[in-house]
């Protein structure tokens, strides 16, 4: 939310922000507030398309500083949109901007634009240093201040809404936070940073009681917008207050004719007979009319005094804040990994709302949006999740819906093809439920699902960039020709939903038979992407990109967590020679201040294939995590893959920075053979083959030529030696879901 000015107002009394050496304590922060701040304040590359290494680095430093201090972190983050929809209209115009704001920085201007996978980079990082996160079903800012309120803790956030609830605790803004800057001895280690106290703003301005303060963020102003009428009652306090004479702002002005009321509903009845309403006595049981606004707005700052959220940190296994009927409707696994932040708010959001906000990117705003490219993967979701809604599913035969004797459930490995006598045995074997219907064949391709009683199809509501306009779009939601009920998603076999990920991604299994397991859902949304961009990426993009993910594997083998995590290489044959790779290869990063403008066309291409494996990603974990998920913080640099597509511009090869016999050499190799395999023609069977026909000619340079750089450039490598790469297995994944 946030409450306009009062920032401003708090920042410019000192009096209200006491100086604290912050240590020994819990904390909990406003995760969506840390990972803006941490990467707009430290001046990380927007224009590129985000530097997830250079974030994820700067996230361990701050999770570092805490733990030197003996401060224990407990993260909460928003989920979707809030489904009263409140606010709606305030996000919408958010959006607008951060188009324009996108446009901006593409042409070399001023603009603020959050990197698409800021938030799954943020999310994983914690993950895997054990640090407690909870995602809230919407807005978690009241979910943030009754935690803290019942630990009697302080809260890190950026939001200025916690300058009005209630926190005996106390408030942290983060930019008084000077995590960077410890002080103490060792053993006595603490943090600059200043705290706030609703009772210091009611002394400042002799307020009576903190009841008070949600009166005046209703009136002012928040994200949900003042009552209509609140001009009439500054224009007031303006001419009892000596006009425009006086040096205050209006909310000061407010909070100095709020000091003179000693009972809340006395100031509340003055409010409304200023806004004009007769009668309008303030009380809490009186219905319709401004008072019942105003109580039901001012509410939003009411704290409860026991938290959900300390249940879920103790280890409860309900899933925290107030859950939507629609929500309710998903199974009990996906809640779970929903609360724990493994669910994006793409698919929290169709299945509530039905509607879905896109991230702006950097790119060219005279092309297609770049969210266009993963449309079919979105389509798959919504199938998915709104199966319920369909009317035309029917159950052929007595299929009884009794799983206990099921086996291949989460965690255990897919083997051979979907669709193989494993599928076959589980549909069989009496999972099928009411909601997929069945007639012993397949259908021939995703199908829109239909609504009940009607013969429309049901569509989720896009909101995405035209131009520089944010348009309104009717998507259909497909369902995947491999059937996954939701309801029971859980107890299908890995084998079943790595067949519909990939069925989507038009992928063969096979064509991933030599990718190291936490690159292949890389690789396979790779050739989704080769076969979806328009304008199709050339053979110099997919260099890049590949180049890109092998300093990737050469940086995280160097990191603590890969022998913590996973199988990390037990040794390395020349680690000398590999790490001149990984030096050359950081040597064309685009540095920071260069005079040379964007390449929009280059920063398109690659904005296509992050919103491919955004949307890949969001599939991925609704089916249960099929593949594991790639080490996002190692897979993808926007500075170093564009100065790697401008060096092999200039006319050089790939393998120039990768010697021969090398084995960052034969990964490269590997990758790339794989990619050409996944982006060969699509199973005609598939959901994501015929979706478009346009020609192919163009970019396609050197596929199935000779020589080298090109496509099939150091072919028939089909494993790459497990002394590297081979990082991760699957088991690294399965806590996820414990």
């Amino acid at each position: 939310m946030g409450v306009q000015g009062l920032t401003t107002v708090v920042e410019g009394n000192r009096d209200l922000l006491k100086d604290v050496k912050f240590r020994d304590s819990r904390l909990v922060i406003d995760g969506c507030s840390l990972y803006f701040w941490l990467y707009f304040k430290q001046g990380l590359d927007q224009q590129h398309g985000g530097d997830y290494d250079a974030f994820a680095d700067l996230l361990t430093q701050f999770l570092s500083a805490l733990a030197a201090c003996n401060i224990q972190p407990y993260v909460v983050i928003d989920g979707g949109i809030d489904p009263s929809d409140k606010k709606f209209s305030t996000v919408r115009e958010r959006l607008k901007s951060k188009i324009r704001e996108a446009d901006s920085i593409a042409h070399g201007r001023n603009g603020s634009v959050l990197p698409i996978l800021t938030r799954d980079v943020f999310i994983q990082s914690l993950i895997q240093k054990g640090v407690p996160l909870v995602q809230c079903p919407a807005e978690a800012d009241w979910e943030i201040a009754c935690l803290a309120h019942q630990w009697n803790c302080p809260v890190l956030s950026n939001d200025s809404d916690f300058y009005i609830f209630y926190l005996p605790g106390g408030y942290l803004p983060l930019r008084f936070f000077q995590w960077t800057n410890l002080n103490g001895k060792a053993s006595n280690r603490y943090i600059p940073a200043r705290s706030y106290t609703t009772n210091g703003l009611c002394g400042l301005f002799g307020i009576a009681r903190w009841e008070f303060l949600p009166l005046c963020a209703v009136l002012i102003g928040n994200d949900y917008g003042a009552p209509k009428d609140a001009d009439k009652v500054f224009a007031m306090l303006d001419t009892c207050m000596g006009g425009g004479g006086r040096n205050t702002s209006r909310i000061e002005h407010l909070f100095l004719w709020l000091s003179s009321f000693t009972k809340l509903p006395d100031a509340l009845e003055e409010v409304i007979g200023m806004m004009g309403e007769e009668g309008g006595k303030g009380k809490r049981g009186q219905k319709g009319g401004l008072s019942s606004h105003l109580w039901a707005a001012m509410h939003e700052y009411y704290i409860t005094p026991q938290s959900s959220l300390a249940h879920w940190f103790s280890g409860g296994r309900t899933a925290p804040g107030e859950q939507t009927f629609a929500l309710m409707q998903l199974p009990e696994c996906l809640l779970q990994a929903a609360a724990r932040g493994l669910l994006a708010p793409l698919v929290v959001d169709a299945v509530v709302m039905h509607r879905i906000l896109l991230m702006p990117q950097v790119e060219n705003s005279k092309l297609a949006s770049s969210h266009c490219s993963a449309r079919a993967i979105r389509q798959a979701i919504y199938g998915i999740l709104l199966q319920r809604e369909a009317h035309d599913v029917r159950v052929q035969g007595n299929i009884s819906l009794d799983v206990r004797g099921m086996r291949g459930g989460r965690g255990q490995r897919g083997r051979g093809r979907a669709g193989s006598q494993g599928y076959r045995g589980w549909e069989q074997g009496s999972l099928f439920s009411t909601h997929v219907g069945f007639n012993g064949e397949q259908a021939a391709s995703a199908t829109p699902i239909q609504a009940q009683g009607s013969s429309a199809a049901i569509c989720v509501e896009e909101y995405d960039r035209l131009d520089l306009n944010l348009k309104k779009n009717q998507v259909e939601a497909h369902s995947p020709r491999t059937p996954v009920p939701l309801h029971a998603i859980e107890q299908a076999p890995v084998a079943v939903r790595l067949g519909a990920l990939l069925e989507v991604l038009g992928v063969k299994e096979s064509a991933l038979a030599s990718v190291t397991p936490h690159l292949k859902l890389a690789v396979a949304v790779t050739g989704f992407w080769l076969r979806e961009a328009v304008p199709t990426p050339s053979q110099l993009h997919l260099q890049a990109l590949l180049l890109g993910m092998v300093y990737g594997e050469l940086s995280w083998n160097n990191q603590p967590e890969a022998t913590q995590l996973y199988h990390a290489v037990p040794c390395c044959p020349n680690l000398a020679a590999e790490h001149n790779v990984w030096a050359g290869l950081d040597r064309q990063r685009v540095r920071h201040g260069e005079r040379r403008g964007l390449d929009v066309g280059v920063a398109h291409s690659f904005s296509q294939w992050q919103a491919c494996l955004w949307s890949a990603l969001c599939l991925n974990h609704l089916l249960l995590l099929p593949l594991p998920e790639p080490h996002l913080s190692w897979l993808f640099s926007g500075t170093l893959v564009h100065g790697l597509f401008r060096y092999l511009k200039g006319g050089r090869s790939a393998e120039s920075l990768l010697p021969m016999g090398s084995l960052s050499g034969k990964l490269y190799s590997t990758l790339l053979d794989a990619v050409r395999k996944c982006s060969s023609k699509a199973d005609p069977s598939s959901s994501a083959a015929g979706r478009r026909k346009r020609g192919r000619g163009r970019g396609r340079r050197g596929r199935g030529g000779g020589g080298r750089g090109a496509w099939g450039g150091w072919q028939g490598v089909e494993e790459i030696d497990n002394r590297f790469a081979l990082l991760m297995n699957e088991e690294g994944y399965d806590e996820y879901w414990q």
